[in-house]
């Protein structure tokens, strides 16, 4: 086994995990912490992911000799900001974390629930990961006007450093962030030193409401924006896992970390390509080192979650919302760009992102829900009225 290893695939691999911790670790938090957790539940939530997910990326890649990506479901987070406080706090969230997590363990036990999902109307999921996203990604604009100088910083570092890599775009402006913040607040360097941080234990509560307004859409987006995409870009490059294992496990490790503060946890479908490409290494059959050594870094990386979330409470949430606006811009483009591509569902599509966005609230279910089930309605309409004949 160690005759394949290959210092190659390892960069690749630190390179993987490096951007996708750097790139959405604040939205992780951020998304927490909207749901009502506290800096210490944040932490631990951040913590378990990382530890769980870095753990199960080495043993599959190891077992399977596959280049299989590990993450944390970032879509999940947003739609977590956009959601707000529960009614019962974050217990309830934590409950409606439960669900989701069951719903993609029986998507991989039970074809038809994954067929089912991956039978929802590319434009109108599409459109609900856009409208989710919306209100986020307006952030960068909402710190420029609120803390112009600051923002501007990060800003004009993610362009430049963009127009040079763009894979380093986002973390550039993590590190940008970092300095303004530093030079301007006072922040607790006691809790910046605490590597480890204190696992908090939450007892899930379960209601209706959270169960249809926050576990069904994080379900959805979990797997039309994570382990469906993740599974297609391992396919791009010749590696065939069997699908429903995968989501069986991540759907397992999931409901693990729920206990834990953590939310979802999935394929990874952007990071996913740095560790199945060529860059990682020549021969496919020694790519598979680049997942492992990213697992190690997401665990290492998970034990100074207590030091992330104290600087990120510290930090002016207006500063974060701009870094997690940024790093969103491209899954918006390519979100809007899906929703809008078919004409025929077009008009429904832009019904379930206004919905989706809107911030409806209704029966204490959030507008996610309600924009998928608007633009279906809409959909159902426009094909029932629609002439017969090939499409």
């Amino acid at each position: 086994m160690l005759r394949s290893f290959s210092f190659q695939a390892a960069s690749a691999g630190v390179l993987a995990a490096l951007v996708g911790f750097a790139s959405s670790f604040a939205i992780l938090i951020q998304g927490f912490m909207a749901a009502g957790a506290t800096r210490t539940e944040a932490a631990s939530g951040l913590m378990a992911v990382c530890v769980l997910m870095g753990l199960a990326a080495v043993w599959v890649a190891l077992r399977t000799k596959m280049p299989i990506s590990i993450a944390w479901s970032t879509p999940g987070a947003v739609l977590l900001i956009a959601s707000g406080p529960l009614e019962g706090g974050f217990p309830t969230a934590v409950g409606a974390f439960v669900v989701a997590g069951l719903l993609v363990v029986l998507a991989g036990m039970w074809r038809p629930l994954g067929r089912w999902v991956a039978a929802i109307p590319a434009p109108l999921a599409n459109a609900m990961l856009a409208g989710v996203l919306l209100q986020l990604a307006l952030a960068p604009v909402r710190a420029v006007a609120e803390l112009p100088l600051a923002a501007m910083a990060i800003i004009v570092t993610w362009a430049i450093v963009g127009r040079v890599r763009r894979l380093f775009a986002v973390p550039a402006a993590v590190v940008a962030a970092a300095i303004v913040i530093t030079a301007t607040v006072e922040i607790d360097r006691a809790a910046l030193g605490s590597l480890w941080p204190q696992p908090a234990l939450v007892v899930p509560q379960f209601s209706w409401s959270a169960a249809v307004g926050i576990g069904l859409p994080l379900f959805v987006v979990t797997m039309a924006s994570q382990n469906i995409p993740g599974i297609a870009v391992l396919g791009l490059y010749g590696y065939r896992p069997d699908p429903g294992r995968l989501f069986r496990l991540t759907g397992v490790l999931s409901l693990m970390a729920t206990p834990f503060c953590g939310h979802a946890i999935n394929l990874a479908a952007i990071t996913a390509a740095i560790c199945a490409g060529e860059d990682a290494h020549p021969d496919p059959a020694r790519r598979y080192w680049s997942a492992v050594v990213a697992g190690i870094v997401y665990f290492l990386l998970g034990l100074g979650a207590g030091a992330a979330a104290a600087f990120i409470g510290a930090a002016p949430p207006v500063l974060i919302e701009a870094v997690a606006g940024l790093a969103l811009l491209g899954p918006l483009a390519s979100a809007l760009m899906g929703a809008v591509t078919h004409p025929t569902a077009r008009e429904a599509a832009v019904v379930t992102f206004l919905v989706a966005a809107s911030g409806l609230t209704i029966l204490g279910i959030g507008g996610a829900f309600w924009g998928l089930v608007a633009g279906g309605l809409m959909l159902a309409l426009a094909r029932a009225g629609r002439p017969p004949g090939p499409t």
